[in-house]
């Protein structure tokens, strides 16, 4: 039956061609955001909040990036 089954993810892919990691973090709370940033536009679609490096480590190996690829934003 599919009463009680997980919602199913519509999320984009990661595109290394056009958009670059970043992570957006808050000079005055600390609070920090993990998002992409487009190559052309710089525009960034945030995609969740990180609140330990744990959260960090499993997005990272979602999208199969390495911590030395991601920019960090102030």
């Amino acid at each position: 039956m599919g009463l009680f089954k997980r919602k199913q993810e519509n999320r984009q892919g990661y595109d290394k061609k056009t958009q670059i990691p970043v992570i957006r973090s808050s000079i005055c709370t600390g609070e920090r955001s993990f998002g992409f940033k487009d190559r052309e536009t710089g525009r960034v679609s945030e995609y969740c909040a990180i609140r330990s490096d744990e959260e960090l480590k499993a997005v990272l190996d979602r999208f199969g990036i390495a911590r030395e690829e991601i920019k960090t934003e102030w």
